[in-house]
């Protein structure tokens, strides 16, 4: 099997390896490659492991392998994007680690091994407004927003109209309604803003798709890396920034969007703004919907409170979308 193919592996998550195991497939990988220590990061998540590793001569790597297809997926399409953006040229203020080498799976599939990025994780809380982090992690967001839309399509990452976008979302607020366990007063105020057609005519960019903190690495005040980057697509390029309007402190966020706004040959306004004020809000509902799909009651109880808690914060605000 050629590195550009991962066959499909079994419907179920297969059992966790240990770290041993998956220091034994990165040395498969990488020619040369002398484990002499496991370390973190260390994670078993329902699609995806990894651990970090220390080689014989100081160097530190990761190992990731999936667990099921749709980790597979997505570790493909990560590595499918990188190589497009080599062959376009493109740069980025940033970095986005290629694999030095895969290792096959009994399952199939196959593990990737690439050096560790630089950098640690953002920390939201330490972020503070000005020229430095908060300034350099809008410019960073406008670099992605601004490639174009061939290198993600060349890597066969989904591009959505603005429409489709919408859509989308219709959908999911449809699921979550149907749960019968968000408050009637979020739904109102979300199907409002999603019949709102002003605020949905807007230009998809190429976007994350999954970014928070665990994914911005920062190296001298810098965004030194963004990692998980098999969501990749185009589509709107508020949802690279609800996460920042939900927890971001608010002066350092008028500082990451005064930096963003004039790195952007786009229109940037209260819109996509008030687009990604939706997007925060509507990802309480998906976790809620998470915790039914998998029957994690404790995930269904936290997610209603938060919902709840919601409802009451914005009882009487005019909506999402400005008048």
């Amino acid at each position: 099997m050629s590195d550009e193919q991962m066959s499909d592996g079994p419907g179920e998550p297969s059992p966790p390896r240990s770290a041993l195991v998956l220091a034994a497939l990165a040395t498969a990988a990488v020619p040369g490659l002398e484990v002499v220590a496991t370390r973190e990061p260390r994670g078993v998540e329902d699609h995806l492991e990894y651990t970090g590793l220390l080689d014989s001569v100081g160097r530190s790597w990761i190992v990731q392998a999936p667990r099921d297809v749709l980790g597979a997926s997505t570790l493909d399409s990560a590595w499918r994007f990188v190589r497009a953006l080599e062959a376009d040229g493109a740069a980025l203020p940033f970095a986005l680690i290629s694999p030095a080498g895969f290792a096959h799976l009994e399952t199939g599939m196959r593990a990737a091994v690439f050096p560790q990025p630089p950098g640690t994780p953002l920390r939201l809380e330490l972020l503070t407004p000005g020229p430095g982090l908060a300034a350099g992690l809008g410019r960073a967001l406008a670099a992605l927003h601004e490639l174009p839309h061939e290198v993600a399509a060349q890597a066969g990452a989904p591009v959505y109209s603005a429409e489709e976008c919408r859509t989308r979302l219709l959908s999911e607020v449809d699921e979550a309604a149907r749960s019968g366990r968000v408050p009637a007063g979020l739904l109102r105020r979300w199907e409002a803003a999603l019949e709102d057609v002003r605020a949905w005519r807007f230009q998809p960019t190429v976007v994350h798709g999954e970014l928070d903190e665990q994914r911005v690495l920062v190296e001298d005040d810098q965004v030194a890396a963004l990692t998980d980057i098999g969501g990749v697509h185009v589509g709107d390029p508020a949802s690279d920034l609800a996460w920042l309007v939900a927890a971001a402190p608010e002066d350092a966020l008028e500082s990451v969007l005064e930096a963003y706004s004039f790195s952007r040959s786009g229109e940037v306004g209260t819109l996509l703004i008030a687009r990604a004020h939706l997007l925060s809000e509507l990802a309480v509902a998906r976790w809620l919907m998470q915790g039914l799909r998998t029957d994690q009651a404790e995930v269904v109880a936290e997610a209603a409170a938060m919902l709840a808690d919601l409802a009451e914060a914005v009882d009487g605000d005019p909506g999402l979308i400005p008048t």
